[in-house]
C-alpha cells in the first residue's frame, strides 16, 4: 500500500535527516519503525505526508506516486496521521475534535456513521462529547488522537510514538485500540520505541537508526535479531 524507495530527506542543505529509506507498508496489516530518540523516526513520518519534502528517491501510496503533491492532497488521498505529542487543541471539546477529524466530509449522515463506528472503538470517548480535550487524563488524550485520525475514514493511519508519556496501563489501552482499528482492515505503520508492545501486534518491521535502516523483517525474526534484542528486548 505505501512504499518508499531510497528516501532521503534533510532540514538542512547539508545534513540528511534520512538517507536512502526503502520500506513498504502492506496493505491491511500493521507494519512498524522501531528507533532511538534521533534516529529519525518524526521525520519519516513528517517525510511521507511532505511536511518534509524529499530530496531523493519515491514514495508511492496504492500504486500512485505522491510526488508534487502537498500534505492536504495527501490526507485527502487517505492517508491519517496521529502525530507526536497527539498535538490536540485542548479548548476544544471531544465532539468538536472529532468533527475536526472528518473536515474534507460535508455530509452530515456519512459524520454521524462514521462517529457511531469510532464509538465502537472507543466508548469512553461517546461519554466525554462535552468535554474539553485539555480536562482529558493522558490516556483518554491518546484515544482520542487517534479517534480523531480514524474519523477521515483513511485507509491507513500512521501512528508516531502513540505510547509516548503514557502509564504503562494506559499504553496496553491504546495498543488494543490500534488493533481494533487494524482488524477492522485499516493499514497500520507504527512508529515506536516501545518494541514490546510494538511487536507484539505488527507482521513486520524496521528497526532506524541515525537515519538509516539498520535491519528488517517479520515478527519472528526481529524477536530473535541479537541486535533487537540487546537494544529493545532486554529489559
Amino acid at each position: 500500500m505505501l512504499e518508499l524507495k531510497s528516501v532521503t530527506s534533510q532540514y538542512d542543505k547539508n545534513v540528511s535527516v534520512l538517507r536512502n529509506i526503502s520500506l513498504v507498508a502492506d496493505e491491511g496489516v500493521t507494519t512498524c519503525v522501531l528507533g532511538p530518540n534521533g534516529a529519525g523516526k518524526s521525520t519519516l513520518v513528517k517525510t511521507i505526508v511532505h511536511l518534509v519534502q524529499p530530496s531523493g528517491g519515491s514514495i508511492t501510496f496504492c500504486g500512485t506516486s505522491l510526488a508534487g503533491l502537498k500534505t492536504h492532497e495527501i490526507i485527502k488521498r487517505g492517508i491519517a496521521v496521529v502525530p507526536e505529542s497527539r498535538q490536540l487543541f485542548p479548548k476544544l471539546t471531544v465532539a468538536e475534535t472529532l468533527r475536526l477529524g472528518a473536515y474534507f466530509e460535508k455530509d452530515e449522515d456519512v459524520i454521524q456513521a462514521r462517529l457511531a463506528k469510532t464509538f465502537e472503538i472507543f466508548p469512553i470517548l461517546e461519554q466525554r462529547l462535552d468535554q474539553l480535550s485539555g480536562t482529558l487524563s493522558g490516556g483518554e488524550l491518546g484515544l482520542l488522537s487517534i479517534a480523531r485520525a480514524l474519523m477521515s475514514a483513511p485507509k491507513m493511519i500512521i501512528l508516531d510514538e502513540p505510547s509516548m508519556g503514557l502509564a504503562p496501563k494506559t499504553v496496553s489501552r491504546v495498543f488494543r485500540a490500534i488493533r481494533d482499528i487494524n482488524r477492522k482492515g485499516i493499514t497500520i505503520l507504527i512508529i515506536e520505541q516501545n518494541a514490546k508492545k510494538t511487536l507484539a501486534m505488527a507482521s513486520y518491521g524496521y528497526i532506524l537508526q541515525k537515519g538509516t535502516i539498520l535491519t528488517e523483517g517479520d515478527r519472528a525474526a526481529l524477536q530473535q535479531n541479537e541486535i533487537v534484542q540487546k537494544a529493545y528486548l532486554s529489559s
